[in-house]
């Protein structure tokens, strides 16, 4: 097929779409999980529509797959409720259950939800457009996640497990809950990154409002059940409605103990601002990222071309450790920008249920028009689209652009724009992309690309210190799960790792005595009789 021909190919006819990718029917969403039960609703709903359209009598259209609650302030504040009374001011069943028994129940959980498997998978193929590849990825890695967080709680715990003895005191320090956590997950990884804040927060012992985002709703729905049966009564509940609706007033209650946000800086400033206590809150955020790469003149060049296609272009560029900005010095800028295009010509588009495509139609109703909004923008300020159809729209579909030579009076320089436009500055000094970062009002990574051992030792020290991740000759990622994974300025507040995560969703708490002859006796007899979950030295095997 030519590249109009795969265009068209992108607009399907509902009779072609094979049967082991097609949802059985229309996933009409009616309950939603509050205080331990599956509660009916009879309100108003959202409609949700896929990226992959179909061809009607009158115009091109996107796919209905089926619709959720769209609840008020009144359903969110009883879903609250139920949180504090599971929570109890520390005294529920769930923040004082000992910790084996905690992890029993989210192995529970993982059981039903690997029964559920095939249909999540599938929603979150035609809610998002990620292929269905990539979609068994993200819930095979979710899984892998959530085993590896079992595995280092059983290790800080068997670390806690032991008395420790200092100044004639004599200690035992756990790590004990914070309390309600409102939770909020991004709709690039809606089950990987959701449950990446989700899973450590209940099973260090807090209980949860759970609100999925806008795009990546559904998905959600088939595990409901499981997290109804695997843990007590209102440890997870789930909220539903527009986010400027009901969250408001949840976190003016001052109820709220850990605010746990992916996705926009702006949205977290205003979070934040309406709690009553602001020392009281946590917050655990992934936000904004405009990560850039540095392609130095002593790069591998070919290296630097295909790490920038994954890096750029992985899901279509709607990754916050996407590479949203390329720095190539001019020497080889006319190289880089020719095994560039290259490589993109050769990437797969079409439906997310092809084997090899790699790019797909995107959720987000408006995105095609605001990327080419950033595109005919460049242009005005001098730039050219340097790649073969490089920005062309079918429907909610955006084939990538390669945009040279960027500058800083383009929307594109400082907008992040979490799709697959490719924007390259040309550099002269190193300091140009230097200061570019320093000046930057984002945080989280960066790649260099150099064969100069003393030019990369030279950029890595003042780099370490603007952003929280450098990358040596490869892209911007999040993995391996058990890297910290956090970003300085506006990208990020607190850390996520395995480990971390576990640390971030609790806090130290330690039971101390004196160390005389009558303290022994009453710690060695609590400790023998088990009457406290939390002075023990049971260890977890």
């Amino acid at each position: 097929m030519n590249f109009q021909e795969k265009l068209d190919h992108l607009i399907v006819d509902q009779k072609q779409i094979p049967a082991e990718f097609a949802l059985p029917a229309l996933v009409d969403q009616k309950t939603y999980l509050s205080n331990g039960e599956m509660i009916h609703w009879d309100g108003p709903t959202h409609e949700v529509f896929s990226p992959i359209c179909i061809q009607t009598p009158n115009e091109i259209e996107r796919i209905k797959i089926g619709s959720y609650p769209v609840c008020t302030e009144k359903e969110a504040k009883i879903a609250l409720d139920a949180a504090c009374a599971a929570y109890n001011d520390g005294r529920g069943e769930w923040p004082t259950m000992p910790v084996s028994e905690r992890i029993k129940c989210v192995e529970n959980f993982i059981t039903k939800m690997l029964e559920q498997k095939e249909i999540v998978v599938k929603l979150l193929m035609w809610e998002i457009g990620k292929t269905y590849a990539d979609s068994e990825k993200e819930f095979d890695r979710t899984v892998e996640y959530i085993y590896a967080t079992i595995d280092a709680l059983k290790d800080i715990d068997r670390d806690s497990s032991r008395f420790t003895i200092e100044q004639g005191i004599v200690a035992q320090i756990r790590r004990s809950p914070l309390g309600v956590v409102l939770c909020m997950g991004p709709f690039n990884y809606p089950l990987n990154e959701t449950f990446t804040t989700l899973i450590p927060a209940i099973i260090m012992g807090n209980t949860l409002l759970f609100k999925a985002p806008k795009h990546g709703t559904l998905l959600h729905y088939p595990m409901l059940e499981a997290f109804k049966t695997c843990f007590p009564k209102g440890v997870v509940n789930t909220i539903y409605g527009r986010g400027n609706v009901i969250i408001p007033a949840l976190m003016e209650s001052g109820k709220i103990n850990v605010l746990t946000l992916i996705g926009s800086s702006k949205v977290a400033n205003q979070l934040k601002k309406l709690h009553p206590k602001v020392n009281r809150l946590r917050a655990i955020l992934g936000l904004d990222a405009k990560n850039a790469a540095i392609v130095s003149k002593d790069a591998d060049i070919a290296l630097a071309a295909k790490e920038t296609v994954l890096g750029a272009l992985s899901f279509n560029g709607q990754r916050c450790t996407a590479l949203k900005t390329i720095f190539v010095h001019h020497t080889i800028a006319d190289k880089f920008i020719q095994l560039l295009n290259e490589q993109i010509g050769q990437l797969k588009f079409g439906l997310p249920w092809e084997k090899g495509v790699t790019l797909t139609p995107l959720p987000e109703p408006g995105k095609p028009a605001y990327l080419n909004d950033l595109m005919e923008d460049a242009k005005l300020h001098g730039a050219k689209v340097m790649n073969e159809h490089g920005g062309t729209i079918k429907a909610s579909f955006f084939f990538p652009a390669v945009l040279f030579p960027v500058n800083n009076k383009m929307k594109i320089y400082s907008e992040e724009q979490f799709g697959p436009i490719i924007p390259i500055i040309p550099f002269d000094d190193i300091e140009e992309p230097i200061q570019y970062i320093i000046s930057s009002t984002h945080g989280q990574q960066v790649s260099l690309f150099s064969k100069n051992k003393s030019e990369l030792a030279s950029l890595i020290d003042p780099l370490v210190n603007q952003v929280s991740r450098v990358n040596i000759n490869c892209q911007c990622q999040r993995g391996p799960d058990s890297f910290p994974f956090t970003g300085r300025k506006d990208s990020a507040e607190g850390t996520l790792s395995v480990v971390d995560a576990l640390r971030s969703f609790s806090i130290r708490s330690l039971v101390a005595a004196k160390l005389t002859e009558e303290n022994k006796d009453i710690i060695n007899d609590i400790v023998a009789s088990h009457d406290s979950n939390f002075l023990s030295t049971k260890f977890i095997f």
